[in-house]
């Protein structure tokens, strides 16, 4: 008798182990997705950026001709990290991870886009002083200005990109957390644990 309801036991730990590995899985492959979107729009943003910049470069002159050139330049390093971050998630194998470890890694990304949006707030303060030393190198007004404009743009829209990306992942992870919540139950002979697991 012993024997069957260790053996049942052993059963449901089984299964309970499986559903949520299946759904950690499920969790990180979403989360995983959510950033190779934002990464493929990040690489646009860049592509896009390199074009203009590299073509106003050579057609423009003055503040105009320098905003173009620090378009071109900043864009090389957006461009560079969406590629390395676009190829280190699609070669990432779940089957490596364990279940703590998938939640530790979305978590460390949703800090860093976090922490990146306080870096570009760095950024757009930058530019608006590369353009008030203008007033005080006015033989380096151009270059000034247009890199000062330039810094302000990009930033403004890292900014905005890291925000999106940070409530997103944010919303995600804590959803997740609320459906895999334990409850007691009170009852007469003592108290009932009953797990709440989200199945896709």
């Amino acid at each position: 008798m012993k024997k069957w309801i260790l053996s049942g036991i052993f059963a449901v730990i089984f299964i309970f182990n499986a559903l949520a590995q299946s759904n950690f899985d499920s969790f990180y492959e979403k989360s995983q997705k959510t950033n190779n979107t934002g990464m493929y729009i990040l690489g646009s943003w860049a592509v896009a950026n390199m074009v203009a910049g590299g073509y106003g470069w050579s057609q423009t002159t003055g503040q105009t001709k320098y905003f173009h050139q620090m378009n071109f330049f900043w864009n090389t390093v957006n461009l560079s990290i969406a590629g390395f971050a676009l190829y280190s998630n699609l070669n990432t194998d779940l089957t490596g991870l364990s279940s703590l470890q998938m939640l530790e890694k979305h978590t460390k990304t949703e800090n860093f886009y976090l922490i990146n949006a306080g870096l570009d707030i760095f950024y757009v303060g930058t530019g608006f002083l590369l353009k008030h030393l203008t007033t005080q190198k006015p033989n380096r007004h151009d270059l000034l200005k247009g890199y000062g404009n330039s810094v302000i743009l990009q930033g403004g829209f890292l900014f905005v990109f890291d925000m999106v990306m940070w409530k997103i992942q944010h919303e995600h992870r804590m959803s997740f957390i609320q459906h895999m919540s334990f409850n007691f139950i009170p009852e007469i002979s003592g108290y009932q644990m009953t797990f709440t697991i989200p199945i896709n």
